[in-house]
């Protein structure tokens, strides 16, 4: 018989992650541990059923069908498996509702089902970011007959009565750049919002309902101008006529996500709140999306590398398996490092995220989310596309052959730096955080978690890269286009700085109870440097570019 490899199998997702059970050991109260315990399993079994069903099958995109057999405009949109049982997981494992708790834990608990159920539901976790961000907007705006009418079923533990909420803002004539926004709200003659337009990016076009801005009709221009609307998409088991789905986008990944290009034709809406300023109203579902969007990337990391140590095992190459060869090893490690201040990072930002909702945060920590939430996002985002292209190389020619499953890690991956904003966007986006006193609240918190770390160095390491960091602020400031061309590089020292001195209370908890693991990754992770900074000339730029 001619040499078959065995093929790379998937390790229980929740029962094999140290990571993860270690942290919530640490942070939840025992009562809530385990009754969070049984949700967690049984996403874990559907991940793994997951990967061995996507293993044996053709995988499919979305197929829109826009007309009936009998010329009737139908735009009816057949879904993958994953995504028609998407319903039933979430509320069964209450994935949206238990992060509407009323306890500090409630993010925590919610994005710790996240990140075990978001690769297997493929990308059904974008449209629950967004009904996530719709519910946590609609609470916000305080708008008493929306809030009664749509929040039971954003939130709702019932698959037959839960609703999907898209969020439409992306035209053709900008992304974040929102203010030339084309999209126009009428009033018609019954008093009835109706919107008219174009919106070039719809994500959760399947579901029940979304969040659109609109310019009201007669507003004056720019991003101020523009509201924020509800609107349902469904008339019974039918889709409104008012909304056309023109077609579907043919995307580098995230294929089995059904994003559309619509058109907006007298479409029903309600104003959430004011009829100006709606892009100040969409503010609320920043930290609750971009969460989202750190939390898969970092799902998308653990099962790459996953994938890629079971491989190791398996795969023999010059006479003994690759785990013992010492470069591949070394690879892994690094990998797994830099993956575990990621996963630190961002499971901090859940609780934070939690503890504000909840009103119990301290001063400092409502400021430190505040930067902390774009640094997360933006940090992992380029990191998954990192790893996941690492792992590739792991399985030589076999991570280039579609039917492995493995290139899509890839192609998904490149999604989580484009959504919810791009590094750039978020890099910006942080100076302004900064700017409101966030660099003492991330002091503070660094000092917390540091407290009974025993390695000297790794502590020096921190101290001195914010204090670096400090630095290039003060003497940037003068400059703005200074400070923001050399944006990105502050931010990704400041959230490198973030999670080392998390690694570091992590390896301080597990080093009590006998496990090592923690402080050689904070050793690893610091080895790696944490200083990214950059003051380039700016002449040098123009010449470049020219």
């Amino acid at each position: 018989m001619a040499f078959l490899q065995d093929a790379p199998q998937l390790a229980h997702p929740y029962r094999s992650d140290r990571l993860l059970r270690a942290l919530l050991d640490r942070a939840l109260p025992t009562d809530r541990r385990v009754a969070l315990d049984a949700d967690l399993d049984a996403l874990g079994d559907y991940a793994q059923m997951a990967w061995q069903r996507v293993g044996n099958s053709t995988r499919r995109k979305p197929v829109l069908t826009q007309w009936d057999a009998w010329g009737r405009r139908v735009d009816r949109i057949e879904l993958t498996t994953a995504w028609l049982e998407g319903p039933q997981l979430t509320t069964r494992h209450s994935v949206l509702a238990a992060g509407h708790a009323n306890h500090e834990y409630a993010r925590l608990e919610q994005f710790a089902r996240v990140y075990l159920y978001h690769v297997a539901s493929e990308f059904y976790t974008c449209p629950l970011a967004m009904t996530d961000g719709a519910a946590t907007a609609l609470k916000a705006s305080g708008n008493k007959a929306l809030i009664d009418h749509a929040l039971p079923h954003f939130l709702s533990r019932e698959a037959s009565s839960f609703w999907l909420s898209g969020q439409w803002m992306t035209e053709n004539a900008g992304g974040s750049d929102v203010g030339n926004t084309e999209t126009i709200a009428r009033r018609d003659t019954d008093g009835q919002w109706r919107l008219h337009g174009r919106k070039w990016f719809s994500s959760a076009v399947v579901g029940e309902a979304a969040l659109a801005l609109a310019r009201p009709e007669g507003a004056g221009e720019g991003t101020g101008a523009l509201a924020l609307f509800f609107v349902e998409t469904m008339d019974g088991a039918q889709r409104k006529p008012q909304l056309v789905i023109d077609r579907l986008k043919d995307k580098l990944g995230t294929h089995e996500l059904p994003t559309a290009e619509i058109h907006l034709d007298g479409l029903p809406a309600w104003p959430l709140g004011e009829l100006a300023n709606g892009v100040r109203q969409i503010a609320p579902m920043l930290n609750v999306t971009r969460t989202w969007n750190a939390v898969c990337a970092i799902a998308s990391m653990a099962r790459a590398i996953s994938l890629a140590r079971d491989y190791a095992a398996r795969r023999e190459s010059f006479g003994r398996p690759l785990i013992q060869q010492p470069l591949h090893a070394q690879t892994l490690a690094d990998m797994q490092a830099e993956f575990e201040g990621a996963f630190a990072l961002t499971f901090e930002v859940t609780h934070l995220l939690g503890r504000v909702e909840q009103h119990i945060a301290a001063p400092h920590e409502t400021l430190l989310l505040r930067l902390l939430t774009p640094l997360a996002k933006l940090w992992t985002g380029k990191l998954a596309v990192k790893i996941c292209s690492e792992v590739l190389e792991c399985f030589g020619g076999a991570g280039y052959i579609e039917d492995t499953g493995l290139p899509q890690l890839l192609r998904d991956a490149q999604v989580y730096s484009i959504w919810e904003g791009t590094t750039n966007v978020l890099s910006l986006d942080s100076l302004r955080a900064l700017a409101g006193g966030s660099f003492a609240s991330l002091r503070t918190a660094v000092d917390g978690w540091l407290d009974g770390c025993e390695d000297a160095r790794s502590i020096n390491t921190i101290y001195a890269a914010l204090d670096d960091a400090a630095t290039f602020l003060d003497t940037q400031r003068a400059s703005r286009d200074s400070l923001e061309a050399g944006a990105r590089g502050l931010a990704i020292t400041l959230v490198r700085c973030a999670a080392a001195a998390l690694l570091a209370r992590q390896a301080t908890w597990s080093a009590a109870r006998g496990d090592a693991r923690p402080a050689a990754a904070l050793r690893r992770f610091v080895g790696h440097g944490l200083l990214r900074l950059s003051t380039q000339d700016a002449a040098d730029t123009e010449l470049l570019l020219a």
